[in-house]
């Protein structure tokens, strides 16, 4: 095994301690490999990374770290063709959640929100996927209106 250190905020371990004395772990690196390894599997999704998806990532950040909301918006921008619309939340003095609807490649979804929950400042951060076939048709709406755009089907859960 090896050993490592981490920062994490004062009231993130104090949710740690709880979940130890909840559960029973004889201490907090038992608890912090099975969080891990959670966290893992969550990551890695039910989706396969070859298909396409609809997403919603859901994150929170202080709004007053240095030079994130400038991080975050140029991010979306970078990827302005996966991202399709965005809520802003004001939580509190120090804390703003975003939601953002993500549709594309599976895996350029996935790496999107891994960068963006990875930004430093980010607190929370999870991303939710949905499989679907994304179709791009032709679509007359009288004479001379005509316009092509994405239909998205959404798979089966199996």
């Amino acid at each position: 095994m090896q050993r490592i250190t981490i920062t994490i905020e004062d009231e993130l371990l104090v949710e740690i301690d709880r979940l130890v004395a909840a559960r029973g772990y004889q201490n907090r690196s038992e608890a912090m490999r099975d969080l891990a390894r959670a966290g893992m599997k969550q990551v890695e999704g039910k989706v396969s990374a070859a298909r396409d998806c609809v997403g919603a990532l859901v994150y929170v950040y202080a709004h007053g770290a240095r030079e994130l909301s400038k991080r975050l918006t140029q991010r979306f921008h970078d990827h302005h063709d996966l991202s399709l619309a965005a809520l802003h939340v004001h939580l509190d003095h120090k804390s703003c959640m975003e939601v953002t609807v993500l549709r594309g490649a599976t895996r350029e979804v996935q790496d999107l929100a891994s960068h963006v929950i990875a930004e430093r400042g980010v607190r929370h951060g999870r991303l939710v996927t949905v499989p679907v076939m994304l179709e791009a048709q032709n679509h007359g709406h009288g004479p001379k209106h005509g316009h092509r755009h994405m239909h998205v089907h959404v798979r089966d859960a199996n």
